[in-house]
């Protein structure tokens, strides 16, 4: 057992929905006292980062009603049930960009939030991209987004103007950042 561990007594589920649910435990913490957890569940998710042959990175605009806003953000998916990460990472490239890889590597994997929520996002980069699919992309019937592709100085300039700004795109620039530090 962890020093740290809370030990669930009980958990009331307060909402059910498409994409994440909400409970509430109640728990009994380390010094013997309780307490209530507010937590999402979430599936999981993946995101890319999808590289050009001309090294630009492979971006999709899109509006996110909890931030009131648009922002540019690497293509990204949730889990499907039964499904892997890979396989997610895969079918979310063709599917918001319209693009295929001939390589998808994991890169590596964080919790978002974890002080509420238990999403996991797996991050892959994608090489080697091919059109598959010029016509309308395969988006869910209520998403909208645009295709960018965008230079690492473009997106750092994107960062500053809080165009972008989220963390797993973020994350992926300086990632790229790190790796062409290393000459890789």
């Amino acid at each position: 057992m962890n020093k740290f561990e809370e030990k669930t007594i009980h958990t009331e589920k307060i909402y059910e929905g498409r994409i994440i649910d909400v409970e509430v435990d109640d728990v009994t913490l380390p010094n013997g006292e309780t307490s209530k957890r507010e937590l999402v569940r979430h599936p999981g998710a993946v995101a890319l980062i999808a590289l050009t042959d001309k090294d630009k990175i492979v971006m999709v605009e899109q509006y996110r009603k909890a931030l009131g806003k648009s922002i540019i953000e690497i293509p990204a998916g949730k889990l499907e049930a039964g499904e892997s990460p890979k396989i997610t990472a895969a079918r979310e490239l063709e599917e918001e960009t319209g693009y295929r890889a001939q390589s998808l590597s994991y890169v590596v994997s964080y919790y978002t939030s974890p002080g509420f929520a238990d999403e996991i996002i797996y991050i892959y980069k994608a090489e080697g991209l091919e059109v598959v699919s010029e016509d309308q992309l395969q988006m869910d019937e209520d998403e909208f987004v645009e295709l960018k592709e965008v230079s690492i100085k473009e997106a750092l300039r994107l960062i500053e103007e809080e165009r972008i700004h989220d963390a797993k795109t973020i994350h992926a620039i300086y990632y790229l950042m790190y790796q062409s530090l290393k000459g890789e």
